[in-house]
């Protein structure tokens, strides 16, 4: 899939954000590369048999104190070619797309990994 159209599907996964979340991002960017470096997954702690979607790189909104000023923004890394050969088919890159766009937001707004997994399992469940 060509870049334009991957980050096409970053916007889409976006826009179905719910509103009351996307009004609160702030000061995010989100950007699409190929595949994390093998050394980046080592650095946050990722399992040898895990694989790296997404990467949420910043200072979640629950950590942000008064001081919080004139600092880079978070950035929302999506690795388009492992999100590609894992999803396989264009509904699976779509589906993988969104799960990780969401995901990612949700470390933004301070949710650790195991809140943030809870987080995607009930809403699967209501989507389903």
């Amino acid at each position: 899939m060509v870049r334009e159209e991957f980050e096409k599907l970053v916007e889409e996964a976006l826009a179905e954000i719910p509103e009351k979340f996307r009004s609160l991002m702030d000061n995010v960017a989100i950007v699409v590369e190929d595949r994390a470096r093998p050394e980046r997954g080592q650095e946050i702690g990722i399992r040898q048999n895990e694989v790296l979607l997404g990467l949420y790189e910043g200072v979640p909104q629950t950590q942000r104190g008064p001081h919080y000023s004139l600092v880079p923004p978070d950035k929302i890394t999506i690795f388009q070619n492992t999100i590609e050969e894992i999803g396989g088919t264009n509904a699976g890159i779509r589906e993988l797309v969104k799960d990780t766009v969401w995901h990612e937001i949700a470390h933004h707004f301070g949710s650790d990994e195991r809140r943030v997994r809870k987080a995607e399992v009930r809403r699967r469940h209501h989507s389903a």
